[in-house]
């Protein structure tokens, strides 16, 4: 084989394994525990929360999962949408500083919630679906630590934070951003504004606007959380591209070096 064509094997070998360390990147990086939609504004009401749980062992199942809920800054009003094949048990806790709300004075809430009974599968994911009351207005962010129970007993404790400005740790805990409160008049305070029309005795219509504000918010949210990973993707798949492109520009330099010896 000529010197000319071995360079070029190895240069494709080199591109080639180098894009597939991108795409494994990619992969490893899908499999965390996650939190949908990715984002919320602060104090919002009447929503849900989608914890997404993918099962990355290739020979044993997810049997248990358990979330962990800040109680420094608690969310409240939590309820466990029911899942098939699963069950689910709740765990609340006194609240250190009792919170305020329109509805009186809340000293506990939920902590913990188990979801046992149930089995992911490899290649699979579930969505275990938690609605809330009210979120808190008095931080940026909620971190829900989660432990992920396989069958063979092995535990993946996603329970790492992610410093301001760092990089994503191994085992991250899924987070969900809090966002500024939107202005007053501009249609997106859905739930005083359905708190009006039932003062003033349209019980049904407001009923179907808080439904409509309820959906519509974790869809907005979650088309942003989408593009996030679809900007994501793109920025893998041109990193590919580009090291494809060096390694084919190597390759040519050495031919055209390799002919100019020759000669």
């Amino acid at each position: 084989m000529s010197p000319i064509r071995t360079t070029l094997r190895r240069a494709g070998a080199v591109t080639a394994l180098t894009a597939a360390g991108i795409l494994a990147a990619a992969g490893a990086a899908s499999a965390h525990v996650t939190v949908h939609p990715g984002s919320y504004a602060k104090g919002a009401t009447d929503g849900v929360l989608s914890f997404r749980v993918p099962n990355e062992e290739d020979t044993a199942s997810t049997t248990k999962v358990q979330v962990f809920l800040p109680t420094d800054h608690p969310v409240l009003g939590v309820l466990v949408t029911p899942q098939n094949g699963w069950t689910a048990k709740v765990t609340t806790t006194k609240l250190k500083s009792p919170v305020k709300t329109d509805d009186g004075t809340i000293t506990e809430a939920v902590s913990e919630i188990t979801w046992t009974g149930g089995r992911i599968r490899h290649g699979q994911f579930q969505d275990f679906d938690v609605a809330f009351g009210q979120l808190p207005d008095d931080t940026g962010q909620l971190t829900f630590k989660t432990l992920q129970t396989y069958s063979d007993g092995n535990v993946a404790r996603w329970i790492e934070e992610t410093t301001k400005g760092g990089e994503e740790p191994e085992n991250p805990a899924p987070v969900l951003a809090l966002t500024a409160k939107a202005a007053d008049g501009d249609g997106s305070d859905a739930g005083s504004d359905s708190g009006s029309s039932t003062a003033s005795g349209s019980g049904s219509d407001s009923g179907s606007d808080t439904s409509s504000a309820s959906s519509s918010a974790p869809a907005q949210a979650t088309g942003s959380s989408a593009s996030s990973s679809d900007s994501t993707a793109r920025g893998l798949g041109i990193a590919g591209l580009v090291v494809g492109v060096l390694g084919l520009g190597a390759a040519a330099f050495t031919l055209v070096r390799g002919r100019n010896t020759g000669s």
